[in-house]
């Protein structure tokens, strides 16, 4: 792609790196701007600038304003259950659903040899200091896209977790192999609804 612009190549270049959006989206976009919208451009880049002042919930590590998010600040929610998910984009399609009103621990990935992410490499020690230190906690609902790497991760943690907690999975409304984050809010939040025992022992 040639351009007559180093300043507008470098424009396309940047908004390319996004993910999923390739040069001819993102010369969209940039001509978008440039034609008459650079009041648009100019608030859309003080936000990013500001997203630099985002934190991470120091109880679940979800994306949050303060040191602990809203969802662990509110006394609406049932504080005896904990949904485990990959990542904060299966916590906002869990949220998405409005089945759920307990709480969230975002892991940041699963356990996955292969690709060197070892256990230490995720939150899991910080879950499991959740459940030594709040004794009300009696539930982890392991809302993990139904991968190998989800099952092996939820092996793990239910050799981690104590016995007087239980361990149940979403039911599998979501083929396995699939990603959590792609499934419709329907299908995920009765799976949310319907979800059953773990018993680590079926193989």
């Amino acid at each position: 792609m040639i351009l007559s612009s180093k300043i507008l190549n470098e424009a396309v270049e940047s908004v390319a790196t996004l993910p999923g959006i390739g040069r001819k989206t993102a010369l969209r976009i940039v001509l978008h701007l440039i034609n008459g919208h650079l009041n648009t451009g100019e608030n859309l880049a003080n936000k990013i600038f500001e997203l630099k002042n985002i934190k991470f919930c120091k109880k679940c590590n979800n994306i949050s304003d303060d040191d602990i998010c809203n969802i662990c600040q509110s006394s609406g929610r049932d504080k005896n259950i904990i949904c485990v998910v990959e990542n904060i984009r299966d916590l906002i399609a869990i949220e998405n659903t409005q089945q759920y009103n307990g709480l969230y621990h975002v892991l940041g990935g699963l356990i996955s040899p292969l690709d060197g992410v070892a256990p230490e490499d995720l939150h899991i020690h910080g879950l499991i200091e959740r459940i030594e230190e709040d004794g009300d906690i009696n539930e982890l609902i392991m809302a993990l896209s139904p991968t190998v790497e989800g099952e092996t991760t939820i092996y793990y943690l239910t050799n981690m977790v104590p016995d007087r907690v239980k361990i149940s999975l979403i039911s599998r409304g979501i083929s396995f192999g699939g990603e959590l984050e792609y499934a419709d809010e329907f299908t995920l939040g009765r799976s949310i609804l319907t979800r059953i025992p773990y018993n680590s022992e079926i193989k």
